[in-house]
């Protein structure tokens, strides 16, 4: 039930606060992406949902910008930009653990992906279908409707999202803590469906979730047994990573295995397919980098699961004369993987480990880094790969780092209507995230050139974007893209918000309106409070205190 809490009626609380006085403050005042330092007056370490509220009710009560970092993990400014007065990092607030009243596993918003995986295998043998990177928080990853390499059989990790704890501000100020849920009953639900896939940074400071899987338990049912909540992972799984060097693949060979990737993750994106257990990663390196790769997980549930490994390899590999071998490169964010050039079985835990802190970037503390995204629902068109190669070969890139990684799709995440959460991408086949690094300032204006005449290029028909459509269908918000919402670069009639939320945008809207009205929650591309004239709200980043 909804907390209500006005901000006299509180004692004062002593929530831990660093300033630049503090020899704590460099680290905790920049991310993963070292692109991105802010200067905030003072970083807030709350430790408990009444902490996080009364550092919520300072920046309310001093007019003083606020942004909120759970891993740290964003791809733009969203959290570490100049104007942000207050930081609230939501690292000490980790607690992952079963929550008997709610009939759900409890995740707090700080609490890092591998240790949720660890905590709920290792503790009732379940998990939640997340992403792959072992050092991103809940907080943002659940919000923006995280994706992994078990989601082609147990969807995304919001479909099983039960409840939200959200620390709002209303109108006049009132500081206070709501928890809603899934229920049709909910007078709140709505604020629970922002959370499937509305992106952080928008309604709220997030500081608890509760993960429970739709019909596997009512409040009437009995006590509940946790280890029937939640998808159980394989015990084992097979794992395998392969490359083919630049030096033996000619544009031939390049255009028959994209082509043939991209239409076999459209012909197996159906709910309930046979190979719905077989997830893996396209990394398309930049010729520099020496090699492209693929990174295959199969779930080795049955003796036949060898099988689909080797018939998935096959169909991605027909007709490709160029040889492959191990990965001995760095593929997008992992590094190389040369004994997986072999199919491994490995118990899952141990493969969900290895495969997430395999990713030298996340440990790099000089690396700068940008990034885009995007959804397709049907094969490449010619144009596509073509526009792939070129950008791929050009002798001005020579950058080892650049690559656009395609990633599985389909399955059971399609099993979901488009607005039975806010994730919206439901019909995508398969999904793509462009990225490249550098370390010396200097690099960076050719790398952003790079990217954005690529991505631009790819998607030159509808005007240097994914616009969603019969063959496109949008963007990730957990990959933001400032260039989405700048008309220089998005030539389409798309706005930035249909990219991400397409026609589920103005819903959200709604929910922005009734539980952040004074726009204290807000970034670069958050959600905007509806126009009187019910337009989308203006574009561009706002500035200024809570409210203005």
């Amino acid at each position: 039930m909804p907390t209500d809490v006005h901000k006299s009626a509180l004692p004062a609380l002593q929530v831990t606060a660093v300033t630049a006085a503090d020899a704590r403050y460099p680290d905790l005042v920049r991310g993963w992406n070292q692109r991105f330092v802010c200067a905030p007056e003072t970083v807030f370490l709350p430790t408990t949902t009444d902490e996080v509220a009364e550092a919520v009710r300072r920046a309310v009560r001093e007019n003083k910008r606020l942004s909120v970092r759970s891993g740290g993990h964003c791809w733009e400014d969203f959290v570490h930009h100049p104007d942000v007065r207050i930081v609230l990092d939501m690292s000490a607030l980790k607690a992952v653990y079963f929550d008997a009243e709610h009939g759900a596993f409890a995740v707090e918003a700080g609490a890092l992906l591998l240790d949720v995986y660890e905590r709920l295998y290792r503790g009732w043998g379940v998990t939640v279908p997340g992403g792959m990177c072992f050092q991103v928080g809940a907080g943002g990853h659940v919000s923006g409707g995280g994706w992994g390499l078990l989601c082609r059989r147990y969807g995304l990790v919001v479909d099983h999202l039960y409840a939200v704890e959200v620390v709002v501000v209303d109108e006049d100020g009132t500081v206070r803590t709501v928890v809603a849920t899934r229920e049709d009953d909910d007078p709140d639900r709505e604020l629970w469906w922002a959370h499937t896939g509305g992106g952080g940074g928008n309604f709220g400071v997030v500081t608890r979730y509760w993960f429970r899987s739709p019909d596997t338990w009512t409040p009437t049912g009995g006590e509940p047994d946790p280890a029937l909540l939640l998808p159980r992972p394989p015990a084992e799984v097979w794992v395998s990573a392969v490359s083919w060097q630049w030096d033996d693949l000619g544009r031939e060979d390049f255009v028959r295995l994209v082509a043939n990737y991209s239409a076999w993750q459209v012909a197996h994106r159906a709910p309930g397919d046979p190979y719905s257990d077989v997830c893996s990663l396209l990394s398309l390196n930049h010729r520099s980098n020496g090699a492209i790769g693929l990174i295959t997980q199969v779930a080795a549930n049955d003796p036949g699961s060898l099988r689909l490994l080797e018939d998935f390899l096959g169909a991605v590999t027909a007709g490709v004369r160029a040889p492959a071998g191990p990965v001995t490169t760095r593929m997008g964010e992992h590094g190389p993987m040369p004994e997986l050039a072999r199919p491994r079985r490995l118990p899952w835990m141990q493969a969900t480990r290895y495969l997430g802190t395999a990713n030298p970037t996340t440990n790099d503390p000089t690396q700068k880094g940008a990034f885009k995204s995007s959804y397709m629902r049907r094969d490449f068109p010619a144009r596509h790969i073509d526009a792939l190669y070129r950008h791929l070969v050009r002798e001005d890139g020579g950058n080892p780092t650049a690559s656009v990684m395609l990633s599985s799709f389909g399955g059971a995440v399609a099993a979901a209507g488009e607005d039975a959460t806010a994730f919206p991408h439901r019909d995508a086949a398969f999904k793509l995230a462009w990225m490249i690094w550098w370390d010396d300032p200097a690099d960076e204006a050719g790398c952003l050139s790079w990217l954005r005449e690529f991505y631009e290029d790819v998607y030159a028909d509808t005007g240097g974007v994914p616009v969603p459509g019969p063959v496109t269908d949008g963007a990730f918000v957990n990959y933001p893209d400032r260039d989405l919402s700048d008309p220089a670069r998005n030539r389409s009639s798309s706005p930035w918000h249909e990219l991400y939320y397409k026609a589920n945008y103005p819903r959200l809207q709604q929910v922005k309106q009734r539980w952040d009205p004074r726009d204290v929650f807000r970034h670069r591309q958050s959600v905007r409070l509806p126009s009187p004239d019910g337009a989308a709200g203006h574009e561009g980043n706002r500035t200024g205190p809570p409210g203005v």
